[in-house]
C-alpha cells in the first residue's frame, strides 16, 4: 500500500510514474491550450463580427431617420449579406417591410416578410412574422392565403393574436359566424395569459369591439 511507503520510495514511483506518462501529460496540456485558445479566438472573432453588424444596423436606422427608403433597402440588404441569421439582419429586413407597406408598396413588403420567415433562426419572431404576412395577405383581399398562412403552424403563445387575425380574415370572406368564433377564441387565449402574468381583464378593447359589433347585429 502506498501509504507504507517511505518518502524516498514515494519519490521514486512519482519519478516513474511522470517518466511514464509524461509524453501523455504534456499532450493533454497542449491540447488543452490549444482549445482554450481556439475558444477565445473564436470568442473574440464572434464579438467583432456582432459589433461590425452593430454598426450597419445603425446605418439603417440612420437611413429611417431620414426617410430614405433607397438607402435603408440598400444597407439593410447588405448587413444581410455581411450577417446573416443575426437579430440585427431580421430587424434591419422588418424596417424595411414597415416602410414599403407605409409607401403602400404591399407586395414588395410582403416579398420581404417572407424571407425574413424562412432566415430566421428565431422561432419567436417567425411566428410574429407570419401574423404579419397574414394581415397584408388580407390587405390585398388574398384571403385564402391569409388562412392559409395562420393554419400552417402551432402558434404556441401568440394563439390569440393568430385567431383574431384568423377572424379579421373570415370576416372579409363574409363568414360572421366564423369569424366570431375565432374572437371569441383569441378573447380565450388572452384571457389565459392575462391570468398567467397576474393582469385582469378579457382581451383588447379592439377585440371587444369586433365581438360586439357581430353579437349585436
Amino acid at each position: 500500500m502506498d501509504e507504507y511507503l517511505n518518502e524516498d520510495e514515494q519519490w521514486d514511483m512519482v519519478r516513474n510514474w511522470v517518466r511514464q506518462n509524461g509524453v501523455w501529460l504534456l499532450a493533454g496540456v497542449v491540447l488543452a491550450s490549444a482549445g482554450l485558445w481556439g475558444w477565445r479566438s473564436w470568442q473574440a472573432h464572434r464579438e467583432a463580427m456582432l459589433l461590425e453588424a452593430s454598426t450597419q444596423y445603425r446605418q439603417v436606422l440612420a437611413a429611417m431617420g431620414r426617410n430614405d427608403l433607397p438607402a435603408v433597402i440598400a444597407a439593410a440588404d447588405k448587413l444581410a449579406a455581411a450577417h446573416p441569421h443575426t437579430g440585427y439582419a431580421d430587424q434591419a429586413q422588418l424596417a424595411v417591410a414597415r416602410m414599403q407597406v407605409e409607401d403602400n408598396q404591399l407586395p414588395a413588403a410582403l416579398g420581404r416578410l417572407q424571407k425574413v420567415e424562412s432566415a430566421t433562426r428565431d422561432e419567436a419572431l417567425k411566428l410574429l412574422v407570419r401574423l404579419r404576412i397574414a394581415r397584408l395577405q388580407i390587405e390585398q383581399n388574398r384571403l385564402d392565403d391569409a388562412l392559409a398562412t395562420l393554419n400552417a403552424v402551432q402558434p404556441g403563445a401568440f394563439a390569440g393574436r393568430y385567431a383574431e387575425v384568423r377572424g379579421d380574415a373570415l370576416l372579409a370572406k363574409g363568414d360572421r359566424n366564423g369569424a366570431l368564433k375565432a374572437y371569441r377564441e383569441a378573447q380565450s387565449a388572452q384571457a389565459v395569459q392575462a391570468g398567467a402574468a397576474g393582469a385582469t381583464g378579457a382581451g383588447s378593447d379592439l377585440l371587444a369591439l369586433k365581438i360586439n359589433a357581430l353579437t349585436r347585429s
